[in-house]
């Protein structure tokens, strides 16, 4: 998991001491983990707050909790704070937050962000567009939304039935549909206009 480094946490400890609820800790996170958008987050976490499958972790002075999804991918992470002139910086490192780590046993979400990421947005790109999964609906619909060359495109629709459906039904056979939630209507940057 990741490390949190002696001047962190007394940073952190410093800083959760100012907030009005005594019992706030922290919440370690990874947005889209294992793709290209992956940001490691830090947020404030009062009593009640983490989710469920959260791991927590009792730092001198306070709570971690850390994500449950994003734990593999926190590895040989660090949390740093270093002094400057402006006060200081808090740092994190999670050098392996957008290395793709998927089982059978991963989400749903991992794995067609995996498809999406490694051989979808490839081709895609290869026309200035690419598509991203905004969630998954009904534990089995991927709603995606298509931007760059692809938003607005008069072939979207091949696309998304002909490559991006066909490529994560047949890979993911407990995905049941795709949904495009993106607004066509907006063609500037349209590939086919």
């Amino acid at each position: 998991m990741i490390e949190i480094t002696d001047p962190a946490r007394e940073y952190l400890v410093e800083l959760l001491a100012k907030q009005d609820d005594k019992e706030v800790g922290i919440r370690v996170f990874i947005t889209d983990p294992g793709t290209p958008r992956a940001e490691t987050c830090l947020a404030y976490c009062t009593k009640g707050e983490q989710q469920e499958g959260d791991q927590s972790v009792q730092f001198d002075g306070f709570t971690a909790w850390f994500e449950e999804r994003s734990i593999p991918f926190l590895k040989d992470g660090v949390v740093d704070y270093a002094k400057d002139r402006m006060g200081g910086q808090l740092t994190i490192k999670a050098p392996n937050s957008r290395v793709p780590q998927i089982s059978d046993d991963s989400p749903l979400a991992d794995r067609i962000n995996y498809v999406l990421f490694n051989e979808i947005n490839p081709s895609l790109a290869s026309h200035g567009g690419m598509v991203s999964l905004i969630e998954v609906v009904d534990d089995d619909i991927a709603v995606l939304q298509f931007g760059g060359g692809c938003q607005g495109c008069g072939m979207v629709d091949v696309t998304l039935k002909d490559g991006v459906e066909k490529a994560l039904l047949e890979q993911l056979p407990q995905l049941k549909a795709v949904r495009d939630v993106t607004d066509h209507s907006v063609t500037e940057n349209a590939f086919y206009k």
